[in-house]
């Protein structure tokens, strides 16, 4: 069986030219909805030479690359990337389309996954349960917009601002590991402080030491019919990342109760931190799911695997 890690087949090649996504396309609201997308994302061909399932999977590959995951389009700097980020999701969609059967509990997604594109807006850590459920949250609030905007995407939108500008954050390896016999999803992502600190036009040294880690959100999972994940927030904490700098070992054994933590917020009227997403696709290679946002996460088998 062919995966999205089987050699291509290669064929003859090809006479007509594939159209650039990027070129001169003027996006609408919904790209995807737009003809002119669509038949951008029919002429890109790449891979063709494969089964189906595996050229939209090398292809998915391709663009969740050049996107940095999808971070490299963020709707608060501009349109730019925006058309290229529509293509990519009809890809997700179309390869959603060729799910089989999903598995109806955790030892059907068991083991590592690493994050390879995302739809979603203002930040791939939004993959976290934790974030999932600020997300969430927001929908009990008496008041479901501020300045014109969706509160939960407002947050997210002013978190990024606050952690990215400047050069002071940098995500790095977003992932997730499930133990299904302890009913626990693991979510993990690096990010690096300060690693490009410089005076602009007079500076060419680094002014300050670059240091970080891997954040993990620990969390109750369970799978159900219908190929719901729902989860809850037990604690977060963090580990080295081999490499970076750390503040001192006496991080990394640090845990915060989310849990109780979050109850005794007056906000969340005694809600415990929960959230859902829902499973999309998956075989050996390739994981899908989806928040209630309809914002699509693709996660794969890692090649290198962290210890």
């Amino acid at each position: 069986a062919c995966t999205a890690f089987t050699p291509i087949r290669t064929t003859a090649p090809r006479v007509a030219a594939r159209r650039a996504v990027d070129s001169e396309v003027e996006a609408p609201t919904r790209p995807q909805d737009d003809d002119a997308t669509k038949s951008i994302s029919a002429a890109y061909s790449l891979f063709q030479g494969s089964d189906p399932t595996t050229a939209l999977k090398a292809q998915i590959l391709q663009l969740g690359a050049s996107l940095d995951r999808g971070q490299s389009y963020n709707p608060t700097a501009g349109d730019y990337y925006r058309v290229r980020m529509e293509v990519a999701r009809e890809k997700v969609e179309e390869l959603v389309a060729m799910s089989g059967p999903l598995p109806t509990d955790l030892k059907g997604i068991d083991g590592e996954w690493e994050l390879v594109y995302t739809t979603v807006p203002h930040g791939i850590f939004r993959s976290s349960p934790f974030f999932l459920a600020v997300q969430e949250a927001f929908e009990y609030a008496e008041s479901k917009t501020a300045f014109g905007e969706d509160k939960g995407n407002l947050f997210f939108k002013l978190h990024e601002l606050q952690t990215c500008s400047w050069g002071v954050s940098k995500i790095g390896r977003v992932a997730q590991v499930i133990d299904a016999d302890a009913g626990m999803l693991y979510s993990e992502f690096d990010t690096s402080i300060f690693s490009l600190t410089v005076i602009p036009i007079l500076g060419w040294f680094k002014l300050l030491p670059t240091f970080g880690g891997c954040v993990i959100t620990a969390s109750k999972a369970e799978l159900g019919e219908g190929g719901k994940i729902d989860m809850e927030v037990e604690y977060t904490t963090s580990k080295p990342v081999p490499g970076l700098q750390g503040l001192g070992k006496w991080i990394w054994s640090i845990k915060v109760p989310v849990g109780p933590v979050w109850k005794l917020l007056p906000w969340n009227k005694g809600r415990p931190p929960v959230c859902s997403v829902q499973l999309k696709y998956v075989d050996d290679d390739f994981r899908i799911v989806e928040d209630k946002d309809g914002e699509l996460f693709v996660y794969s088998r890692p090649v290198f695997s962290r210890p």
